[in-house]
């Protein structure tokens, strides 16, 4: 089968670790030349490396999402390296300890939160619209999340207005540009196992409260989260855009678990 990004470029943020590490090395196996974006410079460029290791193509670059300047530099390294952008992954985010419920999180943490889990994906798209357009089309693919879709009484209140914005936005941008060859769709995972949640989730009552509700009786995985990013990033999914594909175990299907 011919590789489904064949000739494609695309830039990952987030790409230091967890999905969008799984997403830029499987973009990169599947043709892309990827450009593997994170405020974490280091990992960025160690899996960047690893891609060129392996017989891929990739160039690392570090970038706060919430700054545009360095949005719009990210962006464009995918022209200067590889001379087209084609693909975004907008992964990059946050999930800090101390955003709670909506009476006790601070203003500081809603206010970061919104900076790099909305306003991120906003710089991101604004950087790429143009010049996927110059390239002749493309796909973007943003992260949301379940909790966009259903409330939770285990609090996160910026983390969950945030995902909602991305959903909305994405919905937004979809339509604007569904004749000028720009598809945009977002991802909504349930709990993933990433190193994020392992540490959010250390104490064994804290992971219980939630795995109860998830039907298949586990979290997700990092490479299940970056095939679905793959599907929407390709022709694959060349009819769909404006929507929210939901990878969450059942979690939005499900009124009673099984035993």
């Amino acid at each position: 089968m011919p590789e489904r990004l064949e000739g494609k470029v695309a830039v990952v943020t987030g790409a230091g670790g967890g999905i969008g590490k799984c997403a830029a090395e499987l973009f990169a196996a599947e043709g892309a030349r990827v450009v593997v974006a994170d405020v974490a410079t280091t990992a960025a460029e160690k899996v960047a490396g690893s891609i060129v290791e392996s017989g891929g193509a990739a160039v690392a670059v570090g970038v706060d999402v919430s700054e545009s300047a360095q949005v719009e530099a990210m962006a464009e390294a995918a022209i200067s390296h590889f001379g087209a952008l084609h693909v975004i992954f907008n992964n990059a985010g946050i999930f800090p300890a101390d955003d709670g419920g909506v009476t006790d999180t601070p203003e500081s943490t809603w206010e970061r939160v919104m900076e790099v889990n909305l306003k991120g994906v906003w710089l991101g798209c604004r950087a790429a619209v143009p010049r996927m357009e110059a390239s002749g089309g493309g796909s973007i693919v943003n992260v949301a999340s379940f909790v966009a879709l259903m409330g939770a009484a285990t609090a996160q209140i910026a983390y969950t207005a945030s995902k909602g914005g991305v959903l909305s936005m994405t919905r937004e941008i979809a339509v604007e540009y569904a004749r000028r060859g720009i598809r945009a769709n977002a991802i909504c995972p349930g709990p993933i196992e990433t190193p994020l949640l392992a540490e959010l989730l250390a104490d064994p009552a804290r992971r219980q409260r939630r795995l109860v509700h998830i039907p298949m009786g586990r979290f997700g995985r990092a490479e299940e989260i970056a095939k679905a990013a793959l599907f929407l990033a390709s022709e694959e999914s060349s009819f769909m855009t404006g929507s929210a594909l939901v990878v969450d175990g059942g979690i939005t299907a499900a009124y009673v678990t099984p035993e």
